[in-house]
């Protein structure tokens, strides 16, 4: 297939810059992917749309303020570190701007000097391996001193920083959200509960490649970057229970699907395991394990709406798509969501 299959027009208009009031007052469309019909609700709804025994598989990755300012020692120089795989206790592997200034012997101090950093490699794609220095809890210091990695497309400043997180994140690691779960409230959460819809957990840190463009024509030739993810034992039981009953497996986004069919292909089935996959979902996989997807809507030509495609049939995305712009959706990261069952 080719990469210009899967784009869209989008008025700048409807991109979301800044969350919702309330999480779950966002728009939520539903698509159903064996008729192609679409049906508008809003996402406080969802406790009715779902039935008792249905399973809901949530990425509880928690976003890093993976974004740090630093001075290079002895001189005036900023340089922009983005955190992207922990390689150890105290080295990440890290994209520096600009980069000509991160040699390898570099040093560099961030905030108040309590995270010091040593550029020790240069790797693959021109990125760093940075060894820090600090006392205390790395993560504490980060919270304290590192800025939010929101992606290019937005533009205002971050008021809030849990506004970028959703309200289950448990997990640091990842340096952008998993933006479908932005929408549920720990209400919404409660009443699915309450009503016997099944709720499970995944964990699977969100990398760079989340912001990398499909650049091949042919989107066969595409590379995804590896992510890290794990499954617990309680999470396996559940979606064995839940496939046992004939009950649907929801996924909560694109990460959760992704990981959930990385676990089965390399599996053949649902087994607790942690690891690294760079599965890329495109039209023409068989899917193993979902019957239902959450997500957000996403950005023309990406990994991300060819992943959607692939479950709910490119027709039927794109003709949604277009019903959502002439019903004025909000679009990407802090934009509505789809239900796609």
């Amino acid at each position: 297939m080719k990469k210009q299959d899967f784009y869209y027009d989008l008025p700048e208009r409807l991109i979301a810059q800044t969350p919702p009031e309330r999480r779950d007052l966002s728009k939520l469309m539903i698509l159903h992917r064996h008729s192609g019909e679409v049906e508008h609700k809003i996402f406080y709804e969802l406790p009715d749309l779902l039935e008792p025994g249905d399973c809901l598989i949530l990425n509880d990755s928690r976003v890093l303020p993976a974004r740090l300012y630093g001075v290079k020692d002895g001189t005036n120089s900023i340089v922009e570190f983005l955190l992207l795989t922990q390689k150890g206790t105290d080295t990440w592997e890290v994209l520096t701007g600009p980069g000509k200034k991160a040699k390898i012997g570099s040093r560099f101090t961030f905030g108040d000097g309590t995270l010091k950093a040593e550029i020790i490699d240069i790797v693959k794609d021109g990125n760093r391996i940075a060894k820090f220095e600090f006392e205390g809890n790395f993560f504490s210091i980060l919270e304290k001193i590192g800025e939010m990695p929101l992606p290019h497309y937005i533009k205002q400043k971050l008021q809030n920083k849990d506004s970028y997180q959703t309200v289950y994140a448990k997990e640091p690691g990842s340096v952008a959200a998993p933006t479908a779960g932005l929408h549920f409230t720990r209400e919404i959460l409660d009443k699915l509960q309450n009503k016997g819809v099944k709720i499970g957990f995944v964990t699977l840190h969100v990398g760079l490649g989340t912001f990398r463009p499909v650049k091949a024509d042919d989107i066969t030739q595409h590379e995804m970057h590896s992510e890290h993810y794990s499954l617990p034992e309680s999470t396996a039981k559940l979606i064995e229970e839940t496939k046992r009953q004939n009950k649907r497996i929801i996924a909560v986004g694109t990460t959760s699907c992704r990981t959930l069919e990385a676990i089965a292909t390399e599996h053949g089935k649902i087994i607790p395991c942690d690891g690294w996959t760079d599965i890329f979902i495109y039209p023409g996989y068989q899917f193993k394990v979902i019957d239902g997807m959450i997500t957000n809507f996403h950005l023309p030509e990406s990994t991300l709406i060819m992943l959607v495609s692939a479950f709910a049939g490119l027709d039927n995305v794109m003709r949604a798509y277009n019903i959502a712009i002439e019903n004025e959706y909000r679009f990407y990261s802090f934009g509505d969501a789809m239900l796609i069952i």
